[in-house]
Order: structure tokens, then C-alpha cells, then sequence
């Protein structure tokens, strides 16, 4: 059953579409409150919800734990490159990765394996300033 358009959801992929890199639903609720959209943090939540669930965005946790979330810029299975200091983002193809997963899964007799692989450092300006510093 398809999901209706809200306007509240437009809203929210716009927001997150603006935002740089990843950003948790709290920080992009914040930002919708200071321009006074009106929309509440449970709408924000479902909102991302239903855009990660069709592909629209990419959700991981923090290395804290906190889902993040960031407009996807590719349709399909990809994994990120992730900058801890400013969250800079690139998305990767991974191919050892995934035909390691296959033969781990194969290998202890799973089928219909998922798996989810963000690769947190620094990116090559934040190392830069932190050598400098």
C-alpha cells in the first residue's frame, strides 16, 4: 500500500536534502522548529521512517548509537565513508565486501543475508587541521 505525500513529508526530505552530510532526526527537528514549520519531532521521526524504508534516504548509527540520517544520493545497496569530525560523506562500492558477506553467510548455511558497513575516519581536510594543530 503506497504512502500518501504529506506535505509535512515534502518538508522533511527538504530539510534533510539542505542538511550536510548525516544529521539525527533531534538536530534536523531543530532546524524545521527555528523556521517555524510547525511539524512536530514524531512527525520528523515517522517522516524519515518512511524515507529511508523507500530508498529516499540513508540511515545509520552514529558511532554513539544515534540513527542519522542523510538525503541518498544512489538507489540500491551502497556503504559510506564517513568523516567523524565534520561528517563528510562518500558513498563506496564495495565488492570484496560483498562477496565476502556472501561466502560468510554461505559458509555457516544462511541465506538471504543483509548487511550494513559504514567505514568512520577522518577525511583528508580534518586530518590535515588536526596534524596542524
Amino acid at each position: 500500500m503506497a504512502q500518501r505525500n504529506t506535505w509535512q513529508r515534502d518538508r522533511v526530505r527538504t530539510a534533510l536534502s539542505d542538511a550536510q552530510g548525516f544529521i539525527s532526526a533531534q538536530d534536523l527537528h531543530a532546524a524545521l522548529r527555528d523556521e517555524n514549520t510547525g511539524i512536530g519531532l514524531a512527525t520528523v521521526y515517522r517522516a524519515l521512517a518512511t524515507l529511508a524504508a523507500a530508498g529516499e534516504a540513508d540511515q545509520l548509527q552514529s558511532p554513539d548509537g544515534e540513527a542519522i540520517y542523510r538525503a541518498c544520493e544512489s538507489r540500491g545497496h551502497h556503504h559510506h565513508l564517513i568523516c567523524r569530525s565534520c561528517g563528510r560523506t562518500v558513498e563506496i562500492q564495495a565488492h570484496d565486501v560483498e562477496q565476502w558477506a556472501r561466502r560468510t553467510a554461505s559458509q555457516h548455511g544462511f541465506t538471504e543475508a543483509e548487511h550494513v558497513i559504514d567505514i568512520f575516519g577522518l577525511c583528508p581536510e580534518c586530518a590535515l587541521a588536526r596534524d596542524a594543530d
